[in-house]
């Protein structure tokens, strides 16, 4: 029987579509096959956990750990690959043209070099065009985006662009400020240093000022010292 995982990369590849860790292909998974996936993953991570030498079937602690694994994966932490965006729905924007700003919204994403948590914040700024979007709309577009791997550049890069395309603006500012667990819990293991990555586009590019205003009042919200 063919592995379901390999019935949906024949879907990708046929329409040269790419699958990398921090794309999102809901659109070619069809309903009731994520459940099959689990199935699969669960399956295959068990092998992992034979691999490493754990007696699965007596250690009460690691009996269960391979389904919990695979749901984990495909339904929580790397759900951004497999569901559908949220819904994102526009306003009239009734005249404001100034900027705001939205944060710290949690970011829990995943390394893609050692599947490791990426733990921290988030921040937009936006000035707003011909339309405006909830203000809940952020956290859930930023979530949706967190819940791959990937590394954090691309991960700010991709909130940027999809906050463009869903506030119907192209003035955007991005600054993610995250803890990465490959970091902290291996390698080098420095549990005091972050990572910040920022994102200027539009007006926040050209205008400096704009800029600085928008770091003003990013550094008098919750997530910084201080505050």
């Amino acid at each position: 029987m063919t592995n379901i995982s390999s019935i949906i990369r024949h879907r990708l590849k046929s329409s040269n579509t790419k699958f990398n860790s921090n794309d999102n292909i809901a659109e070619f998974i069809h309903p009731g096959e994520l459940d099959l996936l689990v199935d699969e993953v669960t399956e295959k991570f068990q092998g992992v956990l034979d691999s490493l030498i754990i007696d699965t079937e007596n250690d009460h602690n690691t009996n269960e750990t391979a389904r919990r694994v695979a749901k984990m994966f495909v339904g929580e932490t790397f759900s951004g690959r497999y569901n559908a965006r949220p819904k994102i729905t526009s306003f009239p924007n009734m005249g404001y043209k100034s900027l705001y700003t939205t944060g710290p919204i949690t970011v829990r994403s995943t390394c893609a070099h050692h599947m490791m948590p990426i733990v921290g914040s988030c921040w937009v700024g936006v000035i707003p065009e011909e339309k405006v979007i909830g203000l809940s709309k952020f956290n859930r577009l930023i979530y949706h985006i967190c819940e791959r791997p990937q590394i954090q550049e691309e991960l700010t890069s991709q909130i940027a662009a999809a906050l463009q395309e869903y506030a119907e603006t192209s003035n955007i500012a991005v600054v993610v400020k995250a803890e990465h667990f490959c970091m902290s819990h291996r390698g080098v293991k420095e549990h005091s240093s972050d990572m910040s990555t920022a994102i200027m586009l539009g007006a926040f590019e050209k205008d400096p000022a704009l800029k600085a205003e928008f770091y003003t009042i990013m550094g008098t919200m919750k997530g910084h010292s201080g505050n």
